[in-house]
């Protein structure tokens, strides 16, 4: 009941209005801007001043953007395809191994576990330019230049993700894993019937996140992959100024309108699991 009545609206609500209203329409400006860029005609993409809201909405830019990629010998599909494929994998790569060693992290005793666990935090801190030279030479050495695996493997080590999900685990009691051990449970039932459902908000966070590195990843494509028709779409969409047969001008067009069809799955995506993305930040240490 309490719940229920902090829900309902109150007078003294106002004041928080009056700072979270400016705010979101302020965070959800270039949300409207980059829908409305990518209707623009050349004509007003050029436009001087800017003009933030279309005058003359057009869907040519997405015309000549389907276009372009017949031009270039590949359908945009295959495109579409590739992107699917290393996305759903790295997505749920990344959520099994990054819950599994959470697990062992956060519950379990072992021998260099928290040197490991280091190791792991100081990842943070480097970005992926500093180690483009060694995943080249891993992806090289292991003859995966040219394949799906190329894109695949190395995204599903996500630090970050790792870190969130053991710090969410490390709130979990003790005692439930030991009232299942006491009954006979051994570590994987544990982190299936116990762990997992009870992170499944951080899971969602993890999810989010992953989507989002490689969804709109061009680094995989451009280092390691040769063979056009297996890069993504994401690389693709940034050719799109300098594609074979369009000019900057034109191009231009079609970037706008290939920046809204990479943001809006991002966007769905965080929309859907917004409330999980809180929980995990509120129970994950990260204040």
């Amino acid at each position: 009941m309490v719940g229920r009545q902090n829900r309902k609206f109150n007078k003294s609500h106002m004041k928080f209005y009056v700072y979270l209203i400016p705010m979101a329409v302020i965070m959800g400006l270039p949300i409207v801007y980059i829908v409305n860029h990518a209707f623009k005609p050349i004509g007003e993409l050029f436009l001087f001043p800017p003009r933030f809201f279309v005058r003359q909405p057009t869907v040519v830019n997405f015309t000549r953007l389907f276009e372009a990629t017949a031009i270039s010998g590949i359908p945009a599909s295959r495109y579409i395809y590739n992107s699917a494929l290393v996305t759903v994998l790295v997505v749920v790569l990344s959520v099994i191994i990054g819950s599994m060693s959470a697990f062992a992290f956060a519950k379990l005793q072992f021998k260099g576990r928290e040197i490991l666990f280091t190791v792991n935090t100081l990842a943070l801190m480097f970005v992926g330019t500093a180690v483009a030279i060694p995943s080249y030479l891993v992806v090289d050495n292991l003859g995966l230049i040219d394949t799906y695996l190329a894109h695949v493997l190395p995204l599903i080590a996500m630090p970050v993700g790792m870190f969130l999900l053991t710090q969410f685990i490390g709130q979990i009691p003790d005692s439930l894993i030991e009232a299942a051990r006491i009954d006979g449970a051994g570590n994987l039932y544990v982190y299936r019937r116990i762990i997992l459902p009870l992170i499944r908000p951080a899971i969602a966070t993890i999810a989010i996140l992953a989507f989002q590195g490689v969804w709109n990843n061009t680094a995989t494509s451009t280092m390691f992959i040769n063979n056009e028709a297996l890069r993504t779409l994401a690389f693709f969409m940034g050719t799109l100024t300098t594609a074979a047969g369009a000019t900057v001008v034109a191009g231009q067009g079609m970037a706008a309108a290939a920046g809204l069809i990479m943001f809006l799955p991002n966007l769905i995506l965080f929309i859907i699991l917004q409330s999980k993305v809180i929980n995990t930040m509120a129970f994950s240490g990260l204040k």
